[in-house]
């Protein structure tokens, strides 16, 4: 005993496995270290097939049944009521067809109502998905068939491979259309409909043959569509016009932070960083670059966290209140990994679809985005047709709550349709938000699903009229799967409130500030798993949208850590890379973004700022 040397000078122990390594349950969901292929296989014996199924039944099969049913359930109700007024004489029959009138106004809404939610439902989870696979696909085949292709001749060969993918889809959906007729069946009795296990075939077949032909004739719209559309190209910056003000604009995405000291990324695994180093040191080189020349916002376009998690979240905060300077000028809005991921630990895990943990997760992100902007970004519920908006200041008079019966949650919009600053329209739901997260409970999942899905976007105004304004918004798709959580799409009411507020400054420029890619970039990809939930879904459909504004836009993303800045047609597309998911002991990078605004709310893209990190020691 008395050879040990004194405590203070003993070498701290060590353990054959280094923790600080990690191991091969690092790797578990990483695609940086493992191939789709094994990711996709290791889910097949870990998978809950109950959930599964009812996933599958909740999602796909139920709204099936239920739109394939709608028309034999539509004739077998008009037939009863119509043998009814034939039997009717006299006073009843001067009764009778009001009696009909009235319960067809009043009865078919709601069905109608239902069948048009089942079948937006297959569209968005079977159809534009499906479709988007196929297009991706023959794209990918043609590419490394012809190979060694950039730039312009890139972008027409993908404009021929759209409208080759739309006219091959077209034939193989008709095809099934017409070989399913057969057994369709349209009319429907009430005998029927008390006997409705004799009605399940023609009920799936119905179905088939109306998605079928949805598919085939969406399939070449969309083609010819995207075929003729703007392919996106490479961008050189725009020179400085001489006086003009120059907004600086920090652009980050995707820093991932962990919960733990060494904690590694899910999609990096032990190939890329640990713990939350490489983003302190990206804020301590972004504090640098502000005190020598001032930025005006710093954007986030995302993944913010690595999990969503709420220890996440903590360091996320915790780290960027560190640089209060850079706080108040940032930006932030939420990634597939911020409300996406079931579990960081296990991609075969599910959600169903009633499971209250998408909002809880959803309730983390909104929170930490009203942490951090909350006094300074404006959201609206969605204005009537033709109704005139506008971003209440400061110096306003606060609007009175008008309820709302559709979403009460989101109650602070005035009548005269005015947007006001997040906070304030959170303030009525905030113990219900408090409540939620301590007990959980379906009622409040449901109102607070709604008050997301009604948040966004969010709108940072512009200062005066010809200023830059920043609209933030939500591009994550609803999944119940870690496996398939990057997908991304663009609602169609969300799009609608944006180009509202667009309306609302009609000469100022915008920064259109989301996450997923709105359009594949002009590179030549290697894998094919390179081209799968990058873009949006509905990537074409909501740059069509974005058209009519498009040369006062400059969209910013992040998603898939590309490093790109280009155009489709007149609108700007800036991706980020990410200041930290590269390889461990390599450096990273981001940019300042310089633009200014012109006559007419022009605004253009200026050379940026690059900002280099150093890599990690590693340890």
């Amino acid at each position: 005993m008395n050879d040990l040397p004194p405590p203070d000078t003993r070498t701290p122990p060590r353990a054959i496995l280094d923790p600080r390594r990690g191991d091969f349950e690092n790797d578990h969901s990483a695609p940086k270290q493992r191939s789709l292929l094994a990711i996709a296989g290791s889910l097949i014996g870990e998978i809950s097939l109950p959930k599964l199924a009812a996933i599958w039944t909740a999602q796909i099969l139920a709204p099936a049944v239920l739109l394939g049913f709608a028309p034999l359930f539509l004739t077998g109700w008009i037939g009863e009521a119509a043998s009814r007024l034939a039997e009717a004489t006299g006073i009843v029959l001067a009764a009778v067809p009001i009696t009909v009138a009235v319960a067809t106004a009043y009865g078919w809404r709601p069905v109608l109502r239902l069948i048009e939610e089942n079948f937006w439902s297959l569209n968005a989870l079977a159809v534009q998905p499906g479709y988007a696979f196929w297009r991706e696909a023959i794209r990918h085949l043609t590419e490394r068939w012809l190979g060694g292709r950039t730039g312009p001749k890139l972008a027409r060969m993908r404009s021929v491979a759209c409208a080759a993918a739309g006219v091959i889809l077209f034939v193989l959906a008709a095809g099934v259309a017409v070989l399913v007729w057969p057994a369709t069946r349209w009319i429907g009795s009430v005998a029927d409909l008390a006997s409705p296990r004799h009605l399940l075939l023609p009920t799936i077949a119905n179905t088939i043959v109306v998605m079928s032909a949805y598919l085939a004739i969406a399939s070449l719209i969309w083609g010819v569509v995207e075929a003729f559309a703007d392919q996106p190209l490479d961008l050189a910056p725009a020179a400085p016009p001489p006086g003009a003000r120059v907004w600086r604009v920090a652009h980050l995405s995707d820093v991932h932070v962990v919960g733990e000291r060494f904690g590694t990324r899910i999609e990096s695994g032990r190939a890329g960083a640990r713990g939350n180093g490489r983003f302190e040191r990206a804020l301590e080189r972004l504090a640098a670059v502000h005190a020598a020349d001032p930025v005006d916002l710093v954007l986030f376009t995302g993944d913010m966290t690595d999990a969503g998690t709420s220890a996440e979240w903590e360091e996320f905060l915790a780290i960027l209140g560190r640089f209060p300077a850079l706080a108040a000028r940032a930006l932030v809005l939420p990634g597939n990994h911020d409300v996406n991921i079931v579990d960081r630990a296990n991609p075969a895990r599910l959600d169903l679809p009633f499971s209250p943990m998408k909002a809880l997760r959803r309730m983390r992100t909104l929170s930490a985005i009203a942490a951090v902007q909350g006094d300074r970004v404006f959201t609206s519920l969605l204005p009537a047709r033709g109704e005139k908006v506008r971003m209440r200041g400061a110096g306003d008079e606060p609007p009175q709550p008008v309820a709302s019966p559709v979403t009460p949650a989101l109650s602070p919009r005035t009548a005269s349709g005015d947007w006001v600053p997040l906070a304030e329209a959170l303030d009525p739901s905030r113990a219900a938000i408090e409540a939620f997260a301590d007990r959980s409970g379906f009622a409040l999942s449901r109102r607070l699903q709604r008050l997301w899905n009604d948040a966004f976007p969010l709108i940072l105004p512009p200062e005066g009229e010809t200023g830059l304004g920043v609209a933030i918004l939500d591009s994550n798709a609803d999944t119940h799967f870690s496996f398939t959580n990057a997908l991304g799409m663009i609602p169609a009411d969300q799009a609608r409130r944006l180009t509202a507020a667009f309306d609302a400054h009609p000469h100022a420029g915008w920064i259109v500030a989301l996450h997923h890619h709105v359009t594949e970039y002009p590179r030549p990809v290697k894998a094919f798993s390179e081209r799968i939930a990058t873009s949006l879904i509905n990537g074409a459909w909501f740059l069509r949208q974005l058209v009519p504004y498009a040369a006062r836009l400059v969209v910013m993303h992040g998603h898939r850590h590309v490093d790109w800045t280009g155009a489709c047609g007149a609108l700007t597309v800036v991706s980020a890379p990410s200041p930290v998911m590269g390889p461990e002991g390599r450096g990273t990078h981001f940019y300042v973004q310089a633009l200014t605004v012109g006559a007419g709310g022009r605004v253009s893209l200026l050379a940026p700022q690059r900002v280099e990190i150093e890599g990690d020691s590693g340890v």
